[in-house]
């Protein structure tokens, strides 16, 4: 049988690795897929983001089969960049993993560093210190402006995370407010200012007040504590489980919705909320 090799199932996470480099090779060969060996890491770029989502809703189902395959589908994007990159020279599947364990053997002295005075001197005994220590290292790889760090958070990111992020960034620096109460007042002006350039703005004008408010909503986030992306993915299905209610309710008393009026709706909307 051609590729008999590649039809086994690998004994360990090396082999199992090596595999999947040696089918995307025979894929990108000239026998290969037509499909494969077009791809470039700009035309599979957004494969990355797609299959990095469907982990995440996989851990948060809890489905731990569905987590299984789309960890998979991750290690496949990978590999393929991997081995884009080491046919034009750039870099190979080996060299980003050893880079990765480098980082992480650097980026953890107070496991990794066998000097007994380093551990006396450095004991990293909860959570919050090792984090600190963490980004002071990480900081120091990068040798960068607190600028060039917010720079470094990927664009790609969703805009309430990629916020978060650049808000932690000014506030590990001390620009940031004293207190929540601070984040607040600025929801209440930012809403001010929206609202004024919705009577009397431009679009423009009025894009830009929507995301000084947005981002003056993360700050406050941020201050309680809460992911605003898990804030407001959670308010979603919540409005798709209350308008499910809605929807359903109007079919069993015979109605469409486009008939109803948006008083009728708001009541099962209530009632929808009661039942929670």
């Amino acid at each position: 049988m051609k590729y008999a090799e590649l039809y086994e199932s690998a004994k360990t996470p090396g082999e199992a690795l090596d595999r999947l480099d040696k089918i995307l090779v025979v894929l990108r060969g000239e026998d290969g897929c037509p499909w494969d060996r077009e791809q470039t890491h700009e035309s599979i770029r957004g494969c990355m983001l797609e299959e990095a989502y469907e982990v995440v809703d996989a851990i948060q189902e809890k489905n731990w089969d569905n987590l299984e395959e789309e960890l998979g589908d991750v290690a496949l994007q990978v590999v393929f960049h991997s081995g884009l990159a080491s046919e034009s020279g750039k870099f190979d599947l080996t060299s980003v993993i050893n880079r990765e364990c480098e980082k992480m053997i650097s980026r953890h002295p107070h496991v990794f560093n066998e000097n007994q005075a380093f551990f006396e001197n450095n004991s990293l005994e909860t959570v919050d210190k090792v984090l600190e220590k963490w980004e002071n290292i990480k900081r120091k790889e990068k040798s960068g402006t607190q600028t060039d760090s917010m720079l470094q958070i990927p664009k790609a990111l969703p805009a309430l995370l990629r916020s978060y992020k650049v808000q932690k960034k000014a506030a590990q620096v001390g620009f940031d407010w004293d207190d929540v109460s601070g984040a607040f007042d600025k929801i209440k002006e930012e809403t001010g200012e929206l609202l004024e350039s919705y009577r009397t703005g431009t679009q423009d004008d009025i894009k830009e007040e929507l995301g000084d408010l947005l981002f003056a909503v993360v700050n406050v986030a941020r201050f309680l504590h809460v992911d605003p992306e898990e804030a407001l993915n959670f308010t979603s299905e919540k409005f798709i489980r209350r308008f499910h209610y809605i929807e359903e309710t109007s079919a069993q008393q015979g109605r469409r919705l486009e008939e109803m009026s948006l008083e009728e709706m708001d009541k099962l909307w209530d009632a929808a909320k009661s039942k929670e």
